[in-house]
């Protein structure tokens, strides 16, 4: 079915038959409560019937956007922070955000009473109380709630397992990959996916970050036991150590993530590699239109370089259009296990640490990870003195941290600015400043330009050029130099080309991964062709899996030529001067 904006009506056709303008699939859905029933029903806003309860058949009012279960563990939690432990364990309790719908009457819990409770006390209630906690009344509520939204369940789930078949009929099953993080949205996808293709033998990739719940490494150790068919596999950087990457490069922020690359997308793209090689694939995940703007501006099926981060995949998400609610109706009414870090009260499960969290996921790590939490805290106090805040306690706890931006105060910063004097004797020559001495590894950074062909440079200056690999033309000019207040420096010419600015600055960008390289894997992903790598710790181009297609030289694709230039780069501009 799509959605007609204008009239605001449900329609079968591409384009509405009162008005004629072109309709979305993307229908708004609201939650109604039966105040008989005590469950929320989810219904298209344009359904006749939205007011009428299919169970008693009685009146519905609305509600809110979305919804989703407060299972006995959160429920008990919110009793005591409410002061009233065991107070609503007869009550239908549900939750959107830090509103907490007890009998579809709202309560309100406000982000900043969650640094003011005390963790160690809330906890010893949660023993204390836990022993009388129950999940019948939360059962028989569930039942009902399944029963009532039956007819979205079926729809939903028809909708999808059509979606799957239609995307992925020119895939074969051996090309299909589950995309598997352990959250519930995968994990509806997951089932989905096997259901749809009738495979439970497809490939399960599941990017273990080291940062994860430890729940969630539970459930993705008791879903494999439970699917002993899937080819279940870990995508795990074990070369790197996420403490040890903050100390040198600062903690990650809201928008400086290098952590997903380095400690997820990475490790996963090495995983495909190695299972694939060069083939095509097909991954399906659990991305979901309303979890952030960013996603929404996703589409279904992505397979364009610039919105893949994995460059030998297409994407698809047959969960795109759903909401919460939607997500806790499949599994639930499919009665799929499920990661338990929602019973206690996450709404989200990724990296426990993320700078996207909630103050309240915060809080649920405070209360159920001390050790975690307290040693992360701790970290991100030293952090905050060492780059100079004059409040670092305050910085930290107020969550100013999560909003930083740059390289700032990090002595790391100085790797990725790129200092060159023009040459005076040769045009288009510039002379780089390297932090280390120049290697056989510096010189393999310019196989994306073309051929490497030291036997045309002339010896006495150690000369090494790179040519066309179309005409064979000379294009650059590699040389050692020695330059005053430039502990180690390189000369490169540019030669034989349209634009010399432009060939210099995708030089420039390697120059800048030369330095500031840290083995994100980002690199990795971004080639569709396996010519990069990152072996023993140094980064590598393959001469013979190079296609020259100059994506990793490309802003477009790699904004500043490596993702260090935007996690350290400082207002200071790069300095340039002439000799």
């Amino acid at each position: 079915m799509s959605w007609c904006k204008n009239c605001r009506r449900e329609t079968a056709k591409d384009k509405c038959e009162l008005c004629g303008s072109e309709t979305e699939c993307d229908i708004p859905l609201e939650v109604h409560w039966c105040s008989t029933c005590k469950v929320p029903l989810n219904k298209y806003a344009s359904t006749a019937s939205l007011d009428v309860c299919p169970i008693c058949g009685g009146h519905t009012e609305y509600m809110c956007a979305d919804l989703r279960p407060v299972f006995p563990e959160e429920r008990l939690l919110f009793e005591i922070i409410q002061g009233s432990p065991l107070a609503y364990i007869n009550s239908s309790v549900w939750a959107s955000n830090n509103r907490y719908y007890i009998d579809g009457k709202v309560t309100s819990i406000a982000s900043t009473l969650y640094d003011k409770l005390d963790a160690d006390h809330i906890r010893e209630q949660l023993q204390q109380y836990g022993s009388s906690n129950s999940y019948d009344v939360f059962n028989s509520q569930i039942e009902l709630f399944i029963k009532a939204n039956s007819g979205r369940l079926s729809e939903i789930a028809n909708e999808a397992h059509n979606f799957i078949k239609e995307t992925s009929a020119s895939y074969p099953n051996e090309s299909v990959v589950i995309s598997f993080s352990g959250g519930k949205d995968s994990t509806a996808t997951a089932d989905l996916t096997v259901r749809a293709l009738g495979d439970p033998g497809l490939v399960h990739i599941f990017g273990n970050t080291t940062l994860e719940f430890p729940m969630t490494i539970e459930y993705a150790a008791r879903y494999r036991k439970n699917n002993p068919k899937c080819i279940f596999k870990t995508a795990i950087n074990d070369e790197q150590n996420f403490y040890d990457v903050c100390e040198d490069i600062g903690a990650p922020a809201r928008m400086m993530r290098w952590c997903c690359s380095m400690f997820k997308t990475g490790p996963i793209t090495r995983v495909l590699n190695k299972l694939y090689g060069d083939s095509n694939i097909l991954s399906f995940y659990g991305i979901r239109k309303c979890e952030s703007q960013t996603r929404s501006r996703y589409n279904r099926v992505e397979d364009s370089a610039e919105s893949v981060k994995i460059q030998k995949q297409k994407v698809a998400s047959p969960i795109f259009l759903w909401k919460d609610l939607d997500v806790w109706l499949y599994i639930l009414g499919e009665g799929i296990d499920f990661n338990d870090a929602y019973r206690i009260g996450y709404d989200r499960v990724g990296c426990w640490c993320c700078p996207n969290n909630s103050p309240r996921s915060q809080f649920l790590s405070k209360i159920y990870m001390p050790e975690q939490y307290t040693k992360w805290h701790d970290f991100l106090i030293k952090f905050a003195k060492r780059i100079g805040k004059p409040d670092p306690e305050v910085y930290i706890d107020s969550g100013a941290w999560k909003a930083r931006q740059g390289g700032n105060g990090v002595a790391a910063s100085n790797d990725i600015k790129l200092r060159f004097t023009n040459c005076t004797t040769e045009n288009n020559a510039k002379v780089y400043q390297l932090n280390k001495p120049l290697s056989d590894n510096f010189i393999e950074l310019f196989i994306p330009f073309g051929r490497i062909a030291p036997e045309l440079g002339r010896k006495l200056i150690n000369e090494t050029i790179v040519v066309d690999t179309k005409t064979n033309v000379p294009i650059i000019s590699i040389q050692p130099f020695m330059q005053s207040g430039f502990e180690y420096a390189v000369k490169i010419k540019a030669m034989n080309v349209a634009n010399h600015d432009d060939l210099q600055r995708m030089i420039g960008y390697q120059i800048k991964k030369y330095s500031a390289c840290r083995k994100c894997l980002r690199c990795v992903s971004l080639c569709r062709f396996r010519a990069i790598s990152i072996v023993g710790g140094i980064y590598h181009i393959s001469d013979e899996r190079c296609k020259r297609c100059k994506m990793c030289v490309t802003a477009k694709y790699l904004e500043g030529g490596c993702i260090m230039d935007k996690y350290l780069k400082t207002k200071t501009r790069s300095v340039e001067s002439k000799t």
